[in-house]
């Protein structure tokens, strides 16, 4: 009898460990920041189904490969590093070279920096944002000829821009300052919703908080850092999830512009000092990948910011500290779904939870190592070290 009671408690303790990171079934998910949670190991390819693009490499496709947007059937992409070269690249959904636009310049309908590119293929146009422009948004179709301008009445300064929906623009903006005809009025909101027509604002999206929070620190622009995150997510087939540093929740913004409280986290950021943000990443239908981000730096080494990846398991009703890996590779290489993976700014009823960029040197080296498996080594097999990139594009499973 002692026995069985001995295993009794033992089972218990277990048990009890094991419950410390789940959910109260009832109530809003809960997510506290300061707190360490279990390691848990999963395989990038049991949560979502995994593609490779090799882009085309030739005289005329030949580019550094900064993903601009990945459409329901077209890729744009720039050169990285030195964004005022102009050249908009365009592939297909299987890498084949489509064609290659450049409209800069100063004059009207031209860019001098492509910084952010939203795709609409429904609409047969794309939406070019250029902050060196007073035009603030340049409509062009799929073929780089002008049709219109938004206009700017708000000074909004985009941080990202997606499709809300056929008619719409969701903007995320990085400004702090209301401004009306001129006149400061205050902080603004970080979310707009905006017109493909003409950018008059269709809606701005109020996250109550208490006080403003900056996820920046120095107070000059040659003397800062600043946490360049996304704050807005799309969910799978769903809506977007959208976060402001200042609130304790998370939201999702529903087709009727209103917001849903989505994660709650906890201790308060009000009351931190210093704080630690909690950053929404890539959403399946059972994880919700998520980071915390401590505000602290040192700009005499240049470090700082330190991170914790954590995930929320909907099927186990746990939180778990993920490490990530990618099947692929036989080396166990991890794979962030926060920081490094970029989410795909087009409409929310595509497939695509997010793309992770691949240099042709790094596989090719790898491949030559035999740390490659499957399609991503019969690609690279035919790679050279001048290859344009490799996309990687992780669709939710059906």
């Amino acid at each position: 009898m002692k026995r069985v009671n001995f295993i009794l408690v033992i089972i218990l303790m277990i048990t009890a460990g094991c419950s410390e990171n789940r959910q109260s079934n009832d109530s809003l998910i809960t997510i506290e920041v300061t707190k360490s949670y279990p390691k848990k190991e999963l395989i990038l390819q049991d949560i979502f189904d995994v593609e490779y693009i090799a882009l085309e490499t030739n005289e005329e496709f030949v580019t550094s490969s900064f993903i601009l947007n990945i459409g329901k059937s077209i890729i744009a992409v720039r050169n990285s590093g030195v964004i005022t070269e102009g050249d908009i690249f365009f592939f297909d959904r299987t890498g084949k070279g489509l064609r290659k636009i450049n409209r800069r310049g100063q004059g009207p309908g031209e860019y001098i920096a492509v910084q952010i590119l939203v795709l609409d293929e429904d609409n047969n146009e794309m939406f070019v944002f250029d902050m060196s422009v007073n035009s603030f948004i340049l409509v062009y179709d799929l073929y780089g000829n002008f049709k219109r301008h938004l206009e700017n009445p708000r000074e909004l300064e985009p941080f990202s821009i997606a499709n809300f929906d056929h008619d719409h623009l969701i903007i995320h903006d990085s400004g702090y300052l209301n401004i009306v005809n001129g006149n400061i009025e205050g902080i603004r909101n970080q979310f707009f919703i905006l017109s493909k027509k003409d950018g008059s604002i269709t809606k701005e999206i109020v996250i109550p908080f208490e006080m403003k929070k900056w996820a920046v620190i120095g107070a000059d622009q040659m003397n800062s850092q600043r946490i360049y995150n996304q704050w807005i997510m799309p969910m799978p087939y769903s809506n977007w999830i959208i976060a402001e540093a200042s609130s304790d929740t998370i939201y999702t913004i529903l087709p009727d512009y209103s917001i849903v409280p989505f994660i709650a986290r906890i201790p308060s950021i009000q009351s931190m000092n210093p704080e630690v943000f909690l950053l929404p990443g890539v959403i399946s239908d059972r994880y919700y990948f998520m980071q915390t981000v401590k505000k602290e730096y040192d700009f005499a080494t240049g470090t700082g910011w330190p991170r914790a990846d954590l995930v929320y398991d909907r099927q186990m009703n746990a939180i778990f500290e993920p490490i990530v890996y990618n099947d692929d590779f036989s080396n166990k290489r991890p794979v962030k779904l926060v920081f490094d993976s970029r989410p795909v700014n087009f409409p929310i009823t595509n497939e695509i939870a997010f793309y992770i960029k691949y240099e042709a040197f790094e596989l090719v080296e790898t491949y030559r190592k035999g740390e490659l498996k499957g399609r991503l080594k019969e690609i690279a097999a035919e790679l050279d070290e001048e290859s344009n990139a490799v996309i990687m594009i992780a669709k939710h499973k059906k």
